[in-house]
């Protein structure tokens, strides 16, 4: 899943936010609400009051893609963050968040950055 989308950043909407709301909905969120351009590479990430749906939104050169995620069980350790702004995760995170994990996973193995050999 979104294994081969690439992304820019990758935004957590604070807060909750209305599920009812579709792809122009979120759309004016992030323009208005978050001042931020939908129409860049990024992913904008928004997450309902009971913690169990997700929505990505993000444009792909001629459209708009919505993911949409509904656990049947469970909840998405959704960051406590007060206000209606967002916060800016990497890819990793995302994906220790669609696994039911915190995206301040204290058990995984820390990044690794290549150095280059002279």
């Amino acid at each position: 899943m979104l294994s081969g989308v690439d992304a820019g950043h990758i935004y957590l909407a604070c807060g909750t936010t209305d599920m009812r709301k579709s792809i122009d909905g979120l759309a004016a969120v992030v323009n208005f609400q978050f001042e931020l351009d939908v129409f860049s590479e990024s992913w904008f990430v928004f997450c309902n009051r009971a913690r169990d749906k997700l929505k990505i939104l993000h444009w792909d050169t001629s459209g708009f893609w919505l993911y949409y995620r509904r656990l049947e069980r469970g909840r998405f350790q959704w960051p406590d963050s007060s206000g209606d702004g967002t916060i800016s995760i990497s890819r990793r995170q995302l994906r220790w968040l669609l696994d039911g994990f915190s995206i301040e996973e204290r058990r995984a193995h820390p990044e690794v950055f290549a150095r280059k050999i002279a």
